[in-house]
């Protein structure tokens, strides 16, 4: 990954939507149970990843202990939606996988977040970091186009 020096920001136009996506491991043992979860997320992003007008427009994985967390963000909540109610689209298949294999047993457990963000009202800071966050969705621009500091930038664009 390419290292930007210096300090940048990102910019989006119009409203957007961050959902948080991920699964815990709790009974690390029970691999039959969690593995399928674990792999249900791959056709989902492909389907995503090959039909960008669905309105997927940036995912980041992260791996902390036995969470996996996905950070997504997408073009509206609308978009978000119509891919999860979908019969043609994978999610909906494999969160009913989801309740009948594993329910409520405890063995694994998945979470989401929606936040959506009306245009404007929304600041990032990336320094001495590659493109990542809302700059993969967006526009990546050095910090001096947007605000030197967080207030500037989240007025800058018509943000409260």
């Amino acid at each position: 990954m390419q290292i930007h020096p210096g300090r940048f920001t990102a910019r989006i136009e119009g409203d957007f939507v961050v959902f948080v996506i991920g699964m815990r491991i709790n009974k690390l043992w029970k691999i039959h149970r969690w593995s399928p979860v674990a792999a249900a997320m791959g056709p989902m992003l492909r389907e995503l990843f090959t039909h960008p007008e669905k309105g997927l427009l940036a995912v980041q994985t992260g791996w902390a202990g036995r969470t996996i967390t996905l950070v997504q963000h997408w073009r509206s909540f609308e978009q978000l939606e119509a891919f999860a109610r979908d019969r043609d689209d994978p999610h909906l298949e494999a969160w009913r996988a989801f309740n009948r294999a594993i329910g409520t047993s405890g063995d694994v457990g998945v979470f989401h977040e929606t936040y959506r963000v009306a245009a404007g009202a929304y600041e990032a800071v990336y320094s001495n970091m590659p493109v990542q966050g809302l700059a993969v969705a967006g526009e990546h621009l050095p910090v001096a186009k947007r605000g030197d500091t967080a207030r500037a930038r989240i007025t800058a664009d018509g943000g409260s």
